[in-house]
């Protein structure tokens, strides 16, 4: 028998689980994850394989649960610094902020388990492996999911997904600090409710195009584990997916990590796909298409599928190896001492330090979508009205796959704690969220009348949209096929707008995903768009509100005015979707965000108007501040094939970064243009350079006619030959 000691199987004689050679750490990785496997039945290493794997007592291993959620802070379990939700770290278009979010993260869930463990608890989400970032593509704003992303662009999602690998990994040589996860492999953007039965149809070109980047760029940058997606591309499940997930995966992108299912995905090859009749069938499937661990329970069958000749022994062991490994790199079988990351503690937990890091990303990720010289507003008028049936919601802070924390600052305690004593501030909530008012007297939006100023807080939460069991107002499974805001919150909004008279109205607006506001733009006075923002969000508004710091979110997602502008939603074809392929004017384009300045480019120059193939050139222009507050800009760098022998996207972001600027001060910008950046990607999916003329745009948003008439200047644009 043995006993837990300080988190460690230790046999009741005295003798420790640790003289096993898979515990010599002087040994390779190979020899000791084969000697683990040596020592295991044919039970033990089945039950190893699924998310709650349980403890192998007589080899002194302590039970591990697989299933951990970190999507913007650790997430459904103890204390923890809450983040603004993925949508919005999109918002930031900030690769360097990302990776430390990323890294506060990892600390964090370092801390968690150290703590869990010491004091002999491993429940699951208490673990070192997290199933996050989501990297899917958000092609289409009905999918509640869609604010799990980084937003529609490959481009961006990958560089921000990388960046978050980077923090939750780390950098040691020899440990992880924590194992992220890519998800969902590949070709997954609802609907929710068919999720579990529907084929995605991509052909050859929207998947390398679109729907892989993102994928490849994170296996470049070793992220420890692929989900696999619950519906099937092309025909076959994502989870025996032999192209996805061999020939791609596998031998083209020579991952070497491990692969995990989702969440009993494996019940869907024979409860969905249809392409198996028992739960013998179904993890023999598994095994032979590559899938190291099943969260579910579909594995604890591999016995009787080995006992019936499905599947053997050896199958199963190549793939428990490949999983085994990243337990011990993650040091789980290692003596604490010699892994940094063990000497985390819950000193690391909630600190003062990561509560302003989550104020800092909770700024730069609200976009100003409209502003009529309103705003700032001084924060010692006489009176605020403060409304709406968000503004006192900690619902709206949150999102889905969130933490908890104990201070978590709602918009109305943010506004109330940033205005000054002699104010006054009158908060009522004047309509529901998502239905009319059962009571027909309105007492609130008199109050615009007689206010200096009225904030409406107005949009939808995670109860309206998100996973198919999560959003429990939601009669669509999540997805919100009804594009815009509740009716009652607009009919509210002109009650709003025609008592306010003369005095601003400033809407802002809670949600994930894009929906329609022309109503509201046309409304208010000022909108802002503040996503699902966090523990700080309530204070982070205010900043934004009071001019403490001045916008510079930007929009990851397009905004289309209607989804009569789109295809239907399971289409999974790109064609008219996203800044890249959609031909109808949008509401808000992609890469839109205003400021409290104005900035200003010029000079734009290329080092090279003639290129050959293969070389790379320079692009370089100057951003000057003409405004009279400093602020941060989001410089961005779109690149367009002029000429090609297949349809090719309008135009692509290429490059970001990000500039702060006082006011009058400029800085050059440069961004190197690659020949990467130059090729297209054919009817096969093979990605190919061809000769013809480019064209490069600089500016604080995309090059459409749509920014220039909400307000923002034309980008700067240049032409280069490629020959």
């Amino acid at each position: 028998m043995y006993t837990m000691i300080s988190g460690v199987m230790h046999a009741q004689d005295g003798t420790s689980g640790n003289d096993y050679p898979f515990r010599d750490t002087e040994l390779s990785l190979d020899e000791r994850v084969q000697d683990l496997i040596n020592r295991l039945t044919l039970e033990e290493k089945a039950m190893q394989m699924v998310h709650n794997s349980p403890a192998v007592e007589r080899l002194g291993i302590p039970e591990y649960n697989w299933w951990n959620e970190a999507l913007h802070g650790i997430g459904r379990s103890g204390v923890a610094t809450v983040f603004p939700q993925a949508i919005g770290l999109g918002a930031t278009f900030d690769e360097n902020l990302i990776k430390e979010v990323a890294s506060t993260i990892s600390d964090e869930a370092r801390a968690t388990h150290n703590t869990a463990v010491k004091n002999g608890y491993r429940r699951q989400y208490s673990g070192l492996t997290f199933w996050t970032p989501n990297i899917n593509i958000f092609r289409d704003p009905r999918w509640g999911r869609g604010q799990e992303t980084y937003g529609e662009d490959p481009f961006l999602t990958a560089i921000l997904g990388t960046a978050f690998v980077e923090g939750l990994q780390g950098n040691h040589p020899k440990y992880l600090k924590t194992a992220a996860a890519a998800k969902h492999y590949a070709v997954h953007s609802g609907p929710e409710k068919l999720r579990h039965e529907f084929n995605a149809e991509a052909s050859q070109k929207d998947l390398w195009e679109t729907y892989l980047p993102a994928f490849k760029a994170l296996v470049d940058a070793d992220v420890e584990t692929i989900m696999c997606a619950y519906n099937s591309t092309n025909g076959e499940p994502c989870c025996a997916n032999k192209y996805l997930l061999q020939d791609v995966l596998r031998d083209k992108w020579n991952f070497d990590g491990h692969i995990v299912s989702d969440c009993w995905a494996l019940i869907d090859f024979y409860e969905g796909h249809n392409v198996v009749q028992t739960a013998e069938e179904a993890a023999a499937l598994g095994i032979k298409s590559g899938v190291n661990l099943n969260c579910g329970d579909t594995y604890p069958a591999l016995p009787e599928a080995v006992a019936k000749g499905l599947v053997t022994e050896k199958e199963i062991d190549e793939q428990l190896a490949i999983l085994l490994k990243t337990k011990f790199k993650l040091g789980l079988f290692d003596p604490a001492e010699g892994n940094p990351y063990s000497q985390l503690s819950e000193k690391d937990l909630n600190t003062e330090k990561h509560r302003q890091l989550a104020r800092e990303v909770a700024q730069k990720s609200i976009v100003l979508l409209k502003n009529d010289g309103v705003l700032p507003l001084r924060n010692d008028l006489s009176k605020y009205f403060l409304t709406g049936p968000n503004a006192t919601s900690i619902e709206v802070l949150l999102g889905n796959y969130h933490g908890i924390n104990p201070n978590l600052v709602t918009i109305m305690e943010g506004l109330a704690g940033a205005i000054e004593p002699q104010s006054q501030m009158q908060y009522r909530q004047g309509t529901l969220l998502d239905r009319p008012n059962a009571n027909p007297q309105d007492w609130a939006s008199p109050n615009a009348g007689n206010s200096d100023a009225t904030i409406a807080v107005l949009g939808i939460s995670g109860v309206l949209e998100g996973e198919e069991g999560e959003s429990i107002a939601s009669e669509t499974f999540g997805d919100r096929l009804d594009y815009n805001i509740p009716q009652n919150q607009i009919d509210y909004l002109q009650k709003l707008s025609d008592a306010a008279g003369d005095n601003p109205v400033i809407a802002v607006i809670t949600g994930g995903s894009p929906m329609n506001l022309e109503k509201v733009h046309e409304l208010a006075d000022a909108v802002l768009l503040v996503w699902y923002p966090g523990e700080e969000g309530g204070n982070a508004v205010a900043d934004i509100v009071f001019g403490k710091v001045s916008p510079s979110g930007r929009l990851p997602i397009t905004f289309p005015k209607s989804l009569d502008d789109l295809p239907p939603y399971e289409d999974y074809s790109m064609k008219g979707r996203t800044y890249k392929y959609m031909e109808a004017e949008p509401m808000y384009p992609f890469g839109y965000g205003l400021s409290y300045t104005n900035f200003e480019y010029s000079g734009l120059k290329l080092s090279q108007e003639k290129v050959k193939k293969g070389n790379s050139l320079k692009a370089t222009v100057k951003v000057e501040n003409t405004g009279e507050n400093a602020s941060e800009e989001v410089v961005q760098l779109y690149l367009s094939d002029v000429e090609t022998s297949v349809d090719a996207p309008k135009y692509q972001l290429f490059g970001v970064k990000r500039v702060n600027l006082e006011a009058g001060a400029s800085e050059e910008i440069s961004f190197e243009i690659t020949p990467e950046m130059m090729e297209l990607v054919n009817d096969e999916g093979e990605r190919i350079l061809e000769k013809g003329s480019f064209k490069v745009y600089i500016g604080g948003s995309t090059p459409s006619e749509r920014n220039i008439e909400l307000g923002l200047n034309p980008v700067q644009e240049a032409s280069f030959i490629l020959n």
